[in-house]
């Protein structure tokens, strides 16, 4: 497995969809969580994209110094970004973080928001800007001179000059439940991203993800985006979990929802339907809580445990072909090392360092009377 966090450029608190002990998430602040995710040794970040967060790249940028291995999930947005601009961003931020960058593709799901940003398209037009934009990103990266005149866009004699450090180029990620989005992913993508939905579902949109690539003559890898709530017992998880959305009441739950019904996301929809806006069955598939979707877009999912629970739900999802857990948990500084030392030592991580087992080792650097440590 592959464990990555998350950096909560929307915001971070202590509880959903109200003001009582938010948290500033300032620079200092997200560089905190950056650096915590670093020494703890997850394997990347994952930074959000849209018009409710503070830019991707501009973040990533400015806190990537201030950290040795962690690797950084920035988006590229088609239809918005050109895809050379795109590339000579991935090339340079690769080239600085010393091959440290991983790109996730963003179509979008909101069509307000694209329009916002000058993009006048279709649910199914984006998708096909995404395909072109790819086609295009992918084949320069790769360090050839390409020229495309497409139904969307048109560039000529188009490359990158100083080359990315990752090669033919750094992994590209999307999510989207679509058909679009799957045969976009079937085409181009390395890694194809789920919302945490229960592990059936998750399974019929992986054995079409994979027809799909097999028909393409490619293979792709497969990830989930989910929330964590893990404490040591199941009793403390689900207390927690009640208590985050304690502030949360019906008119922001029906707010949200008002909101998010003007996406034309499938994945949005699909998310949407597991809760209905409202708080009646939560636990929609044993250990998997949505009550987070209930005022938040896109992963509305945590899974909610003791650490042995937890832990063999995630291995459920192993079993399925997941290899990359993108988590996050409220609030994200806190949340970062409870995941890190409850759960690291029970999965079978993949990480290319010895720094995830730091968690195991900070158990011990405490003395006790001045003269022993509880753990050797």
């Amino acid at each position: 497995m592959k464990i990555c966090w998350f950096i909560p450029t929307t915001g971070d608190g202590r509880y959903l969809g109200a003001p009582q002990q938010s948290r500033l998430t300032d620079y200092s602040y997200l560089r905190q969580i950056a650096q915590a995710a670093d020494e703890l040794g997850y394997y990347a970040v994952l930074l959000p994209t849209g018009n409710s967060c503070e830019d991707a790249w501009v973040v990533a940028s400015s806190i990537m110094p201030s950290t040795r291995q962690l690797k950084f999930l920035v988006a590229v947005r088609p239809g918005i970004m050109s895809p050379t601009l795109a590339a000579r961003m991935t090339a340079t931020f690769d080239r600085l973080s010393s091959g440290r960058v991983l790109v996730n593709v963003v179509t979008g799901g909101d069509p307000q928001e694209a329009a916002a940003d000058g993009v006048f398209l279709s649910h199914d037009e984006r998708y096909e800007v995404t395909g072109e934009f790819l086609e295009i990103w992918r084949t320069i990266m790769s360090g050839e001179t390409f020229s495309h005149e497409g139904k969307h866009l048109h560039v000529e004699n188009a490359r990158v000059y100083y080359p990315a450090t990752q090669t033919p180029h750094p992994p590209l990620y999307i999510g989207g439940s679509s058909d679009a989005a799957m045969e976009i992913a079937a085409k181009h993508i390395d890694v194809y991203l789920t919302w945490g939905e229960p592990p059936a579902l998750v399974a019929e949109k992986i054995a079409r993800v994979r027809k799909l690539a097999e028909a393409a003559g490619r293979t792709v890898r497969f990830g989930i985006r989910l929330h964590v709530i893990v404490r040591e017992t199941a009793d403390e998880a689900w207390q927690a979990a009640n208590d985050l959305i304690r502030y949360v009441d019906a008119e922001t739950i029906e707010r949200a929802h008002k909101g998010l019904a003007k996406f034309d996301s499938e994945g949005q929809r699909r998310m949407a339907s597991l809760v209905q806006g409202n708080r009646s069955n939560l636990e929609v598939s044993p250990n998997l809580w949505a009550g987070i979707g209930l005022v938040r877009s896109g992963a509305g999912t945590a899974l909610v445990g003791d650490p042995s629970v937890v832990a063999q739900r995630m291995l459920e999802y192993a079993d399925l072909g997941i290899e990359t857990f993108i988590l996050s948990g409220y609030p994200h500084l806190e949340e970062a090392y409870r995941v890190a030392e409850l759960l690291f030592p029970l999965l079978p991580l993949d990480h290319t360092d010895s720094g995830s087992q730091k968690a195991q080792v900070r158990a011990a650097d405490n003395f006790v009377g001045n003269e022993f440590r509880p753990i050797k």
